[in-house]
């Protein structure tokens, strides 16, 4: 089975399927969202007709209200406020850097076991077609990167005899577009999956060994304080679909607590 005919039986079955929730109380409500779908309406993809905002509106049957994006092929818990004063609240909460993010990636090479990347970013405008960007301004970044676990196959992939990958955790310190992708690039261990910023060969490999043809980088947990109980808010997102299928071939499933972990781990996702 090649990977075109996965993604078009993973995309039917997110089609059919309802948002995963993976909290709601009267103010809040958050999803799993798979990846492949979009947050919202994007210029970059004027021929999707799916997003994330409209399914979730059409699954509850009220309005709401996005707190953050997920690019994309990102997967993971997505936090919506239910009217517009919380939504509001939440955004104050983002812009003073009160909540803090943490993601999984899977990425090329042996990673360090610790690394804080401190390395600014230019400003990348959503406006898409703007063609001159190279006096756009840099803008502060830095990441904070555990690595997880470990594996070197007995593969050819490239031009050794052997491939290594490392599975790590990533916790943004700030908010730049596309911040852990060109991150993780820059510090030379590039997310699998990642057409951009990756190498086409092992994100080819990834696709073919695992049937793992998404970019392995999901947003498992986010911690804030309730906007209007004040209390602190954990909600995670478990690990699903081909992320989880790729952990579960490579043993890896005891480097995550049990919160990342799905009980399905072949749903969609």
């Amino acid at each position: 089975m090649n990977s075109a005919t996965l993604t078009g039986q993973y995309a039917n079955a997110r089609a059919d399927k309802p948002l995963d929730i993976v909290f709601q109380d009267e103010q809040l409500i958050a999803i799993n969202k798979p990846s492949g779908l979009l947050v919202h309406r994007s210029p970059i993809d004027k021929h999707e007709t799916r997003f994330a905002i409209q399914l979730l509106r059409d699954q509850i049957g009220q309005r709401v209200y996005p707190a953050h994006r997920l690019d994309k092929p990102t997967s993971g818990v997505l936090l919506f406020a239910l009217s517009p004063d919380t939504a509001r609240a939440l955004n104050e909460q983002w812009e003073a850097g009160l909540v803090q993010k943490q993601y999984l990636a899977i990425v090329r090479g042996h990673a360090p076991a610790s690394a804080r990347i401190d390395h600014a970013l230019r400003y990348k405008r959503d406006d898409y077609g703007d063609a001159d960007k190279s006096h756009a301004p840099l803008q502060s970044a830095i990441t904070e990167v555990h690595t997880l676990a470990q594996v070197e196959l007995p593969e050819a992939v490239d031009r050794y005899p052997s491939s290594r990958y490392s599975l790590v955790s990533c916790q943004p310190l700030t908010g730049r577009k596309h911040q852990l992708r060109r991150h993780l690039k820059h510090i030379g261990h590039p997310i699998i999956g990642d057409a951009k910023h990756g190498k086409s060969i092992h994100n080819h490999f990834f696709a073919r060994r695992f049937g793992a043809d998404r970019l392995l980088l999901a947003a498992v947990q986010l911690t804030l304080s309730h906007p209007v109980r004040r209390s602190p808010l954990t909600i995670n997102a478990p690990l699903t679909g081909r992320f989880a299928s790729v952990i579960e071939a490579l043993g890896w499933q005891a480097a995550l607590p049990r919160q990342w972990l799905a009980e399905q781990s072949h749903a969609a996702g």
